[in-house]
């Protein structure tokens, strides 16, 4: 039995080591290297293979962040994580500010405090799911990428994996998709309301907007306006 415990050992030790081995290169290929689909695409892909109302679509397209309009970043930083180029993947008063709001508002639409770090970390590197293996799994990628990534190149992830509608991934496929035109072209307004329907994209429409999306787009208009590109991008 003596035995049986120390090749057991042996072989978790040598699981967890080349786990944090795997997943260390992967992150620094991905520094330069673009991730071909995550596994949000995949679970998509087979959901809607079993779905026989929906067609299997997984329409991306990567862009440089260089490429696309100013306004892009610009729009992503202001709605989804305005600290994010003070942090280093944590917003911990995002997180304290949610706590509190959602020990007030039991019952209620859960608050979250993800950061565009965490969400990379979660759409690039895991499956979603809630519980708290995955959030354990999803900070100690978002603390790899801080690590290992310029805040340039999370946002460009953050901009070309992003679910932005049925099938539909990054900014420039979502350009084509609403728009008709590149990501490079791209007005204020039209990133704003492609944004605005990142909390539910497969439901809500940047052309045909609800209410609620409207509001949205008014806020992340007015906070474009206090956002410095040169500091987000450094």
């Amino acid at each position: 039995m003596k035995n049986f415990w120390i090749k057991a050992w042996k072989i978790l030790k040598r699981i967890v080591l080349w786990f944090f081995a795997l997943s260390i290169f992967t992150v620094i290929i991905y520094k330069w290297i673009n991730p071909p689909f995550t596994p949000l695409m995949i679970m998509r892909v087979i959901e809607q293979a079993f779905d026989q109302k929906r067609d299997v679509k997984m329409d991306k397209d990567w862009i440089s962040i260089d490429e696309m309009a100013s306004c892009v970043p610009v729009a992503a930083v202001a709605a989804e994580d305005q600290r994010f180029e003070e942090h280093f993947g944590f917003d911990l008063d995002a997180i304290e500010k949610a706590l509190e709001y959602n020990k007030t508002h039991k019952g209620k639409t859960v608050r979250g405090a993800s950061t565009i770090s965490q969400q990379v970390a979660k759409n690039v590197f895991l499956f979603p799911s809630r519980s708290y293996l995955r959030k354990g799994f999803e900070i100690y990628f978002t603390f790899l990428i801080e690590v290992f990534w310029s805040k340039k190149r999370i946002l460009e992830m953050y901009l070309n994996i992003a679910e932005m509608g049925e099938g539909i991934y990054g900014i420039e496929a979502a350009s084509q998709y609403y728009y008709k035109k590149s990501a490079s072209k791209l007005t204020p307004r039209e990133v704003a309301s492609i944004i605005a329907i990142l909390p539910n994209p497969r439901v809500w429409s940047p052309v045909n907007p609800n209410s609620r999306v409207t509001r949205k787009i008014r806020k992340v208009l007015l906070y474009m306006k206090y956002i410095d590109l040169k500091e987000v991008m450094e």
